[in-house]
């Protein structure tokens, strides 16, 4: 076995230090076992190799397939060019400058991408070798063979018993391998320009029957006769503008429902307030006032049923940890109890809209003086005496005009006092409404009901029915 020989690598492309090898002979190539290790597509897998043969070092050109160069000059394949220090040999993209050190080679690796093989050489003209002006006997052909099969040997040793994958003695195993394999761009048969046509004429069609059906398609039921007019009946107009049947005036993305009912619904005569009451416990417009249940049905309607719905003992609904069952103890409610009123009378909104009643109040009146105006206040002015309710005539001018309520028409006065358990018996003549068969009560157009006291939308200016009230002007100018 011959002698090693010592390689100083100082690899100036990477940046690490200097590496002492002591090698039969020096390897260099692509592949991950050559000793000096050049990962480039242009470089072959075993490139060239260097081994000292009486006591010179010899480059070994070993690809047929990319080229090397000695100082400017391509190197024969299988044939040995003697090194001397300040030689150069192109590898690719690589320099290898070579200097001799006593008994070890100095390999200084550098990079430049993007040179071509002949362009260094043109620019920079060629490099001398050290031993140009010396006659150096060339190796002899055994030396070379011997170190040709060391070069290649060893390689094939590496091969050994490595199956080529051209020609699998057995199928691959299951995996990503065989299952998931995808071929080329220029395998891939690209989809005709057709498949893209029809797709968007098909895209275009659904886009054009969803804008013509949407309203079906989407809503449970149709909207209330209602909200399908093109134009406002009531008058005065409690909305802005006739919806037409339109589905994004509730249902828009830049607002939520109950803000663009509120923003509809607010005219001169009409403003959607919510009670406080209401809007602590959550209730909204939409909680009363439902939708999609049919072209005949009327929300306001749904509204006067949707106080018992929620006001009864069946249900025992709670808000804020309050249950809400059935109101005045099952009565129409006379709000005394054991002499005490439990009603809590009229907030600041609602005397706004009475001044009437606000003006009766004194310095001196007690919480209890001050609720009872209120509560009579509200009962015998301008009231209409409907029923079996005894009524006073509205005006002494004009005979045969609808009566009023007055005192006597809820209390007996029974001396020496006055007799205060009728009027509790009395609610119930005006404060209900007509039955039907399957006993359900109705609101009658002529009689009261719970938003007759529970006012719920305080600034409408309607609420006080035309048809509960008398008419002043009307009573007191038939007279003249």
């Amino acid at each position: 076995m011959s002698e090693r020989s010592t390689f100083i690598i100082v690899r100036e492309d990477e940046s690490l230090d200097p590496t002492t090898l002591l090698l039969d002979a020096l390897k260099i190539g692509r592949s991950p076992t050559s000793d000096l290790l050049l990962n480039h597509p242009t470089v072959s897998r075993l490139h060239a190799g260097i081994k000292e043969i009486a006591g010179r070092f010899y480059l070994f050109n070993l690809s047929s397939s990319n080229s090397t160069t000695l100082n400017g000059r391509v190197v024969a394949v299988e044939q040995a060019e003697s090194l001397a220090s300040g030689d150069q040999v192109r590898i690719g993209p690589f320099f290898l400058h070579v200097n001799r050190h006593d008994q070890a080679l100095e390999i200084t690796v550098t990079l430049q991408i993007g040179l071509r093989i002949g362009e260094a050489e043109a620019r920079e003209g060629p490099r001398v070798s050290g031993l140009a002006a010396v006659a150096t006997a060339a190796p002899q052909s055994s030396d070379v063979a011997d170190a040709l099969d060391l070069f290649w040997g060893k390689r094939t040793r590496e091969k050994a018993g490595r199956k080529t994958p051209l020609h699998p003695r057995q199928p691959p195993r299951l995996g990503k391998a065989r299952f998931n394999w995808t071929p080329t761009r220029d395998l891939v048969r690209p989809w005709p320009f057709q498949v893209f046509t029809w797709s968007l004429v098909a895209v275009g069609l659904l886009s054009v029957a969803a804008a013509i059906w949407y309203t079906s398609a989407y809503s449970p039921a149709p909207v209330s006769g209602s909200h399908q007019r093109s134009s406002l009946t009531l008058t005065p107009a409690i909305a802005k503008r006739a919806n037409s049947g339109s589905c994004t005036s509730c249902h828009a993305l830049s607002a939520g429902m109950e803000t663009r009912c509120a923003s509809c619904h607010t005219t001169d005569a009409f403003v959607g307030t919510v009670t406080r009451p209401h809007t602590v416990a959550g209730i909204g417009c939409v909680d009363c006032h439902a939708e999609h249940r049919g072209k005949d049905f009327r929300p306001l309607y749904a509204a006067l049923d949707s106080c018992s719905s929620c006001h009864n003992n069946q249900n025992r609904k709670t808000y804020n940890g309050k249950a809400v069952g059935r109101p005045h103890g099952g009565t129409f409610g006379y709000p005394v109890v054991n002499g005490e009123w439990k009603w809590k009378g009229l907030d600041a909104d609602e005397l706004a809209e009475r001044p009437q009643i606000a003006e009766q109040r004194r310095p001196d009146d007690t919480e209890r003086q001050w609720r009872s105006k209120q509560f009579h206040a509200l009962h015998i002015y301008r009231v209409k005496a409907t029923g079996g309710i005894t009524g006073v005539e509205a005006s002494a001018e004009s005979p045969g005009m609808d009566k009023v309520m007055s005192c006597s028409s809820c209390h007996q006065f029974l001396q020496p006092d006055v007799d205060r358990e009728f009027p509790r018996q009395t609610c119930a003549e005006c404060h209900t409404g007509l039955v039907d068969s399957s006993n359900r009560t109705l609101v009658a157009a002529d009689s009261p009901n719970c938003i007759s006291c529970h006012v719920q939308h305080i600034k409408d200016k309607r609420h006080w029915n035309p048809k509960l009230l008398v008419d002043w002007v009307q009573s007191t100018a038939g007279g003249k």
